[in-house]
């Protein structure tokens, strides 16, 4: 099915986001349990290690959103050449940035192990895992790049299938490795490290399928000459926000788990239990919000501007409903799930404890994610970045010391915080937005530039 024709609702864009981010969290969480299985050392390193790889995805994950949006936007604007362009700019981009990172990474894996504070008998394992592992960040970025330029032609089934697929991989190929199934010899760390490489080249090459038949003319080897400086700059003017936003946000959850482990242990625990709940309510939040980006994207390219403007709107309403409803089920029964994860009794009692507080967390973080995503299908990602950096630090790490330290609440007062923070850049964010409404409603003008060339699709 080629874009012009796909149902861009809002339900068909999000279930599947949400069914990939679900799967990938159960996945996830299986991994974790089979490492476990090999030592605790071995989770320590794949713990460590993730930090830093998280933190460089966002550096692909930053440009691939970046072309996303441009390319939904391109679309929606009837301009089929230069959203494959920019898909094609985005791909070559992603591949050289990833090739070189990986290189470091292989070639530094000794200094950057001992740079992340492993302990010394940690050592062997963490540089074989970084360098083997970190050999593959280049089939990462390519799939960053890749899905976004899928899922943002409103195609998000494809990456979908991709993602759960190769997880589901790498849990199996990881149990032949860890156990020594079907006559394999126990690889332990190393071979879960090269599963996990496996997988991302198989997901590369399945989405590089995908890619060439994204838009109506397919991609050709002639095309990877495709460039056009504009389009870089439009792409690069989009991407740089967004990934100074991600990337403080990244260091202001270290800084507050290093807050939260400093009250203890048990507060410790109960905090990573707790996250762990709540992201069944996050999880399905964000794939709406997510949804809703690309449609707002494809309508504001379209010129639909008073379309995209109410849309936002219905997407915050509709994730909040769901949202809130989570957070009332894991507020009643979030004890005796608790109880599943600790027999520690008042690691339960701290847990509990916070779940009134989530209630107010969550429809905090969806109006936050909602306006977020409006504000960034519109292309105004700066805003988000302006707006973000100084609550983050602020509001969330610097009332979380005060509430949580200064005023001895613990855990309660850095929860208190980050439901401030929320508040905060979700009301700033909306008032940027109401700011945008007199130029989507047609009460003004739009600028030149937003006007489409053609009449693309019916949305």
């Amino acid at each position: 099915m080629s874009y012009a024709t796909r149902n861009m609702s809002l339900w068909v864009l999000a279930w599947p986001i949400f069914l990939e981010m679900l799967l990938q969290f159960a996945l996830g969480a299986a991994d974790t349990l089979m490492v476990s299985r090999i030592s605790d050392d071995a989770v320590a390193v794949v713990g460590i290690a993730n930090q830093l790889f998280n933190a460089v995805n966002i550096l692909f994950m930053s440009i691939a959103n970046g072309a996303g949006i441009l390319i939904a936007q391109k679309l929606g604007a009837g301009r089929l050449d230069e959203a494959r362009t920019t898909g094609m700019i985005s791909l070559k981009v992603c591949t050289a940035i990833g090739f070189a990172v990986s290189v470091l990474l292989v070639a530094g894996a000794g200094p950057i192990t001992r740079m992340l504070q492993m302990p010394e008998e940690l050592w062997p394992l963490g540089e074989t895992y970084i360098a083997t592992v970190g050999g593959g960040m280049t089939f990462l970025a390519i799939m960053s790049a890749l899905s976004a330029v899928v899922r943002n032609t409103g195609n998000t089934r494809s990456p979908m299938m991709v993602g759960v697929g190769i997880n589901v991989l790498h849990v199996l190929m990881n149990y032949v490795v860890i156990y020594g199934a079907l006559g394999v010899p126990q690889l332990g760390l190393q071979g879960v490290a090269w599963s996990t490489t496996i997988s991302r080249i198989i997901g590369a090459l399945l989405l590089l399928y995908m890619f060439r038949h994204a838009f109506s003319v397919r991609y050709e080897l002639r095309d990877l000459r495709l460039f056009d400086r504009g389009l870089f700059r439009e792409t690069v003017k989009l991407s740089w926000p967004l990934g100074v936003h991600m990337s403080c946000w990244c260091f202001t959850q270290l800084v507050l788990f290093a807050m939260v482990a400093s009250l203890g242990a048990a507060e410790l625990s109960a905090r990573t239990y707790m996250n762990t709940l709540e992201s069944f309510c996050f999880t399905i939040g964000s794939a709406i919000a997510t949804a809703g980006q690309i449609r707002i994207a494809h309508l504001y390219g379209a010129g639909q501007w008073k379309l995209a403007y109410k849309d936002s709107y219905r997407v915050l309403w509709i994730g909040l409903a769901f949202v809130q409803a989570n957070a009332l089920l894991l507020y009643g029964f979030g004890g005796p799930v608790l109880g599943l994860f600790t027999s520690d009794s008042n690691i339960v009692s701290i847990g509990v404890s916070l779940l009134a507080l989530n209630l107010l967390l969550q429809p905090s973080k969806m109006l936050n994610m909602a306006l977020n995503s409006a504000l960034t299908g519109v292309g105004d990602t700066r805003s988000i970045m302006w707006v973000g950096i100084p609550s983050m630090w602020a509001v969330s790490v610097g009332l979380s010391f005060a509430l949580g330290f200064g005023a001895g609440w613990g855990l309660a007062g850095i929860y208190t915080a980050m439901i401030v923070d929320e508040c905060v850049r979700g009301f700033l964010l909306l008032l940027r937005w109401r700011f945008h409404r007199k130029r989507l409603t047609g009460e003004q003008p739009p600028q030149p530039d937003l006007q489409p060339r053609t009449a693309a699709y019916t949305i």
